[in-house]
């Protein structure tokens, strides 16, 4: 299954900074599919826990953006459609925080033309 989310400030109309992101919660990878001011890693990988999906970049530990309340059960159901974001787009900066928000749900499997993600 694919989740479609949008991750921005928690007042939009003020700060404009946005990324759209993929989550493919059968394969545990995510990808950046647009973005602007929010300069998060082109891929990952997805980790849960603890009802918080972390974000982390290729075959490291460190996650680069966490979504609070983001929960997908056995039956592919998704439990919220919003919730809380940290991310971080250096170490060197402290996490800025803003809102996810569920875009699209895709319970098809889908085989990509061209995956960024290496087999």
């Amino acid at each position: 299954m694919r989740l479609t989310i949008l991750i921005n400030g928690p007042d939009p109309t003020v700060n404009h900074d946005y990324a759209v992101l993929w989550l493919d919660t059968e394969e545990q990878v995510w990808s950046r599919e647009s973005h602007e001011g929010i300069d998060l890693p082109p891929w990952g990988d997805v980790r849960d826990e603890n009802g918080v999906v972390q974000l982390c970049p290729h075959s490291e530990d460190t996650p680069v953006c966490t979504l609070s309340g983001l929960r997908v059960d056995r039956d592919r159901g998704v439990a919220a459609a919003q919730g809380a974001a940290q991310w971080s787009c250096s170490p060197k900066h402290s996490p800025m925080g803003g809102l996810w928000r569920l875009q699209a749900v895709e319970k098809r499997s889908v085989r990509p033309e061209n995956s960024v993600f290496p087999r």
